[in-house]
């Protein structure tokens, strides 16, 4: 049987509002998640027990992970589904770690949404995500891996507006930054929920709406890491750039383009040292 695949392609956050907090220490957040441009790949074989490999530009870099969460994915449907054997699944490793565009969550997804054709399981796509919810807020977003809004604590997903074709840039100084720093760095009160249109009828108007809202976890991240401030100013400085802003917790940060071809020719721009990925912008 030939290898199945799937990509894990990334999760950035357009607008992040921390809008309140549970009494478990859990904050409350309202979020636009999109896709792309950037992805890893996963892939897997038919194998008498679960067993993962790494490559990739950044495989290296979860190689000391004794239980990496696609592990965890999988053991998880298998026990649901009643599944008793196993998988030899290979990840390609293309998102930076701890960057802010749920790379490890896209990958588990991946694997949820894989292993569900690979074992025959038959799960929809909701019982999907209800699965990866105990396995981290990201996951159920990223399982669909399609525009949506994100509330609670992430694990309330509802339609997206309608977005216009666009591009978009992902840019990471390659520095790390860790998200349970972030929230105990953050100051200050909440944030309201936005209020967001049914439609945007082009780019300018998404980065115009956009502009007015804010991600609540930049402050503070930048006050840990100094650089996403020079990656914001690049991307700000870039010909065609409508809107620069974090992603997540950062530190990867991302910027909105009129196309595809305006965004993967700003990646181009940007520092060597820098990872940096430009293209079209999945709606």
């Amino acid at each position: 049987m030939p290898p199945l695949s799937e990509a894990a392609p990334a999760k950035v956050n357009l607008f992040l509002h921390v809008t309140g907090r549970r009494a478990d220490g859990y904050h409350l957040l309202d979020s636009l998640a999109v896709f792309g441009p950037a992805a890893d790949r996963l892939t897997a074989t038919p194998a008498a027990a679960l067993g993962l490999t790494l490559s990739g530009p950044f495989g290296e870099s979860l190689a000391a992970e004794e239980d990496n969460l696609v592990l965890r994915a999988a053991r998880a449907l298998a026990a649901e589904a009643g599944v008793t054997t196993g998988a030899a699944l290979h990840l390609e490793k293309h998102l930076p770690i701890a960057s802010g565009i749920g790379g490890g969550s896209a990958d588990a997804a991946a694997a949820l949404r894989l292993l569900n054709r690979l074992w025959g399981c038959g799960l929809e796509q909701a019982a999907l995500a209800r699965l990866a919810a105990p396995l981290g807020a990201d996951i159920p977003v990223c399982v669909a891996s399609r525009p949506a809004r994100m509330q609670g604590i992430g694990e309330v997903i509802s339609a997206a507006p309608t977005l216009p074709g666009c591009g978009l840039l992902l840019v990471n100084p390659g520095v790390p930054v860790a998200t349970p720093a972030v929230f105990r760095a953050r100051q200050g009160g909440f944030t309201p929920a936005a209020t967001l249109p049914d439609v945007w009828p082009d780019a300018a108007a998404m980065a115009a709406d956009l502009a007015r809202l804010t991600n609540d976890l930049e402050a503070p991240a930048l006050s840990l890491c100094p650089v996403i401030g020079e990656a914001l100013a690049a991307l700000g400085a870039t010909p065609g750039c409508l809107l620069a802003r974090m992603s997540g917790s950062g530190a990867t940060c991302f910027g909105l383009f009129t196309t595809p071809a305006e965004a993967a020719a700003a990646a181009r721009r940007m520092p060597a040292d820098w990872w940096a990925s430009g293209g079209a912008l999945t709606a």
